[in-house]
């Protein structure tokens, strides 16, 4: 059951930011968390594809009528497993994604270059802070890969044979159905054995994969888990073998051996006998130093990796682990006896599932009232259509978390009796906003009644969210926790309780302001002209304070407002790494309100050493104060 709602969890995330994202693009969830193994250093891998362009396999699949850029995939007889992609139709249109620019002229035609994509890709999307790492953009931990991707809805020619041949009972048909109606993936990057080759994109299968994944049953799944740490473990602690094998050769092997024999094998009292069936798979591979893609037997994806120079000593050690049997795996994986493949089934069982989640809770941001209500009106739907608890919490959370955004595209908020219905709206929205964690909720209730100008709700409000931000709080949202964060959070939870009831307990989200958010204070307006606008929960509460002592004229509480609210900034109490800047600008315009200039011209100077493309407005003010 907790595989199926990791798998559930993922599926779900998908949906709903699809369900409100810009159509230029889709996210799909990928690599072992999204297949259902939540192993010690499993990374987020999420694959984002480029909606606004059609890759066929022939040019006969191309309609007459042609409104985007159109690729044609050709793929290389001398390196199976990549294509290039050649320009057939469109570039350079008024919405065309890629242009002439992004194309390079070859022998064959003009093929897309992967270095332009890439980099293209990259300029787009600055504000995520995350750099190239390979393929992928990664964050500054690397704990979040992001391969961004083009789709056809074709499988290659070279993978025709692979929905025919001659298998057992596993895959199951419908699988290989939704593998063929979905395509293959192409991903921006070259075979190993070409450096500096600039127009070969490698076909990735990752989607298909993830269907085979969870078509696993469990000892399928136990085996894949066993493999995993036997490389994390065992093999890549061998300096002489470190890096010669990837897990996906292992899944590789594994996908080979659940096709190739009886699927009655795959019990748990054979657990073994298929993890030797895998590892005889491995060891014949590396013996010819060839192994063979899964869908594409041709492309040995061993080049590059392993040869006839290094997979003596790699065999060596296969060996020895085939040798010491089950009791010696048990013993190098186990050390203590007191590991788990799937984790605990003690009382404590379900902190892992809600760790996960927090991993990848992430916030999409929408101008469009009407499509937010779609959106929870989609997600309204999830929840009644969902049976397993965990699943309709999560989709509880994601409703909360649009409402709080659906809440600030709604007509600015007065206190004129004409808006009666308005105010019953922001009321509706903002009240299940306060589900998504203990405070960031209250802050855009705090904030509604500031610009209603309703200052001693607000102020409140805002002691009250400064109460509950104690110490051993969980930021939900990281793509990492530690040991210690876990502790905290259990000891401020139980199993007994709802995913809701825990984060509104336990957990502190970031308060996100959308672009011209209803909800902003009018003095910063400014901070959400171009982007949103993400701040700590104690920044915000002291920064609200300040401004409701500045309203009802009481000059010394103001003074301690803003003395705590440097305090906070000075000492990053609450504060994520991502918000330093965006607390640094906030923390120079309640100094330029309360008259000190000099002050807040150092405060925005700082936010703008942060390097943070999304504090574009200290910039402004810097320079306003300049002019002054």
């Amino acid at each position: 059951m907790e595989i199926r709602n990791r798998h559930q969890c993922f599926i779900i995330h998908d949906m709903i930011r699809n369900a409100d994202a810009p159509k230029a693009d889709t996210q799909i969830s990928s690599g072992s968390l999204a297949e259902g193994l939540d192993l010690p250093g499993s990374d987020i891998d999420m694959m984002l594809v480029i909606y606004d362009v059609d890759v066929l396999r022939d040019v006969r699949n191309m309609k007459h009528s042609v409104k985007r850029t159109t690729l044609v995939m050709e793929t290389d007889t001398d390196h199976p497993g990549f294509c290039r992609l050649r320009l057939i139709a469109g570039a350079d249109g008024e919405n065309d994604i890629l242009t002439y620019e992004d194309l390079e002229s070859t022998s064959k035609g003009l093929c897309l270059s992967l270095n332009k994509f890439v980099s293209k890709i990259n300029n787009m999307i600055p504000q995520q802070q995350l750099s190239q790492h390979g393929p992928c953009l990664s964050d500054k931990g690397q704990n979040l890969d992001i391969a961004v991707c083009l789709r056809s809805k074709y499988l290659p020619y070279s993978t025709i044979s692979w929905a025919t041949r001659y298998r057992h009972q596993w895959p199951p048909n419908s699988t290989i159905d939704k593998i063929e109606q979905y395509g293959c993936l192409l991903v921006p990057i070259g075979p190993r054995t070409i450096p500096d080759c600039n127009i070969l994109w490698r076909l990735s299968f990752s989607v298909a994969e993830k269907q085979l994944v969870h078509s696993f049953n469990f000892t399928q799944l136990l085996c894949y888990c066993l493999l995993k740490l036997m490389l994390k473990q065992i093999i890549n602690t061998n300096k002489h073998v470190e890096g010669l094998l990837c897990s996906y050769f292992l899944k590789t092997a594994l996908f080979w051996v659940s096709e190739k024999v009886d699927i009655d094998t795959f019990q748990i009292s054979k657990l073994f006998v298929c993890f030797s069936h895998c590892l005889d798979k491995l060891i014949s591979w590396v013996k010819k130093c060839y192994c063979p893609n899964y869908f594409i037997p041709v492309h040995n994806m061993f080049l590059g990796k392993v040869n006839s120079d290094n997979n003596t000593i790699l065999l060596n050690v296969l060996y020895g682990i085939k040798c010491d049997g089950i009791d010696g795996l048990t013993k190098h994986l186990f050390p203590n006896d007191n590991g788990s493949l799937l984790g605990s089934n003690s009382e404590f069982s379900f902190i892992k599932l809600d760790f996960l989640f927090y991993r990848i809770c992430s916030m999409s941001y929408m101008l469009d009232i009407s499509q937010c209500l779609k959106t929870i009106m989609c997600i309204e739907s999830l929840i009644k259509s969902k049976y397993a608890t965990f699943i309709i919490e999560e989709c509880k959370h994601h409703h909360a978390v649009k409402s709080q955004f659906a809440a600030q595209l709604l007509p600015p908020p007065t206190i004129t009796s004409e808006t009666y219905n308005i105010h019953k709206r922001y009321h509706r929205l903002l009240i299940d906003g306060t589900k998504t964690d203990a405070v960031s909720g209250w802050l855009l209730y705090a904030s509604f009644y500031y610009v209603t100008g309703q200052y001693n709700v607000t102020l409140r409000i805002t002691e009250y969210v400064l109460s509950r931000c104690s110490p051993g709080m969980l930021f939900i949202g990281c793509s990492t926790y530690s040991e210690e964060d876990k502790l905290d959070y259990r000891n401020k939870v139980h199993s007994k309780m709802t995913l809701n009831e825990k984060m509104r307990t336990a957990t502190v989200g970031i308060v996100s302001y959308s672009q011209h958010s209803s909800l902003i204070p009018k003095e910063l307006q400014l901070e959400v002209n171009d982007n949103p606008l993400h701040l700590s929960p104690t920044v915000m509460s002291h920064c609200l304070k300040f401004l409701c002592y500045h309203h009802l004229g009481n000059i010394s509480k103001r003074q301690q407002a803003l003395n705590d609210l440097y305090l906070t900034v000075k000492n990053k109490n609450f504060i994520y790494s991502d918000t330093l800047s965006n607390s640094l600008t906030i923390l120079g315009v309640c100094f330029e309100i309360s008259g000190d200039k000099d002050t807040a011209f150092q405060c925005y100077d700082y936010a703008l050493q942060c390097n943070d493309v999304t504090c574009s407005s200290a910039a402004a003010r810097k320079s306003k104060l300049l002019e002054i």
